[in-house]
């Protein structure tokens, strides 16, 4: 059974190419992640910094073989708005593919929001890119609404 056989825990530099490998599994991924052995060292070093933000948490499902088949980064971030309120970010979110339909994105969220209320978040928040609807119907499914317009600018990287 699932629930017997899945369990979250914070992300290790070892569980770097299992998460990338996730993250570069799709469409879309697939055209911003550089999946190389050995990693892009911008990975390692995404890792630290998000180590170091208590603020930050990236997490793995790991299943009963430990094999990593679930990822998700959980930001809390302090507002102004809200009498100075805190909220929730979910972010890269991924299943494995031998694990999809499984459950284990409705448990890494569960997880999540659990996470959330004991930090004091009065919200979680999320976006999906609109090219994934399934994504989208499954974020309805777990009570997500979506209330806001999201817009983002792609910055250019800095130079070297």
């Amino acid at each position: 059974m699932l629930s017997q056989t899945l369990r979250f825990r914070g992300a290790t530099a070892a569980d770097l190419p299992a998460i990338v490998a996730m993250l570069a599994n799709d469409p879309l991924g697939a055209q911003r992640e550089r999946l190389e052995d050995p990693l892009p060292p911008s990975y390692l070093s995404a890792f630290e910094a998000i180590a170091r933000d208590p603020n930050n948490e990236l997490v793995v499902a790991e299943g009963g073989d430990g094999q990593v088949v679930g990822v998700l980064q959980l930001t809390c971030t302090p507002y102004i708005t809200h009498q100075g309120g805190w909220r929730a970010t979910i972010e890269g979110v991924r299943v494995h593919e031998s694990w999809r339909s499984a459950g284990v994105g409705r448990r890494l969220f569960e997880w999540a929001i659990a996470r959330a209320r004991e930090r004091g978040c009065h919200l979680v928040q999320l976006t999906t890119d609109k090219q994934r609807p399934d994504a989208l119907r499954f974020y309805e499914q777990l009570g997500f609404v979506a209330t806001h317009e999201g817009m983002k600018l792609k910055l250019s990287a800095p130079a070297a």
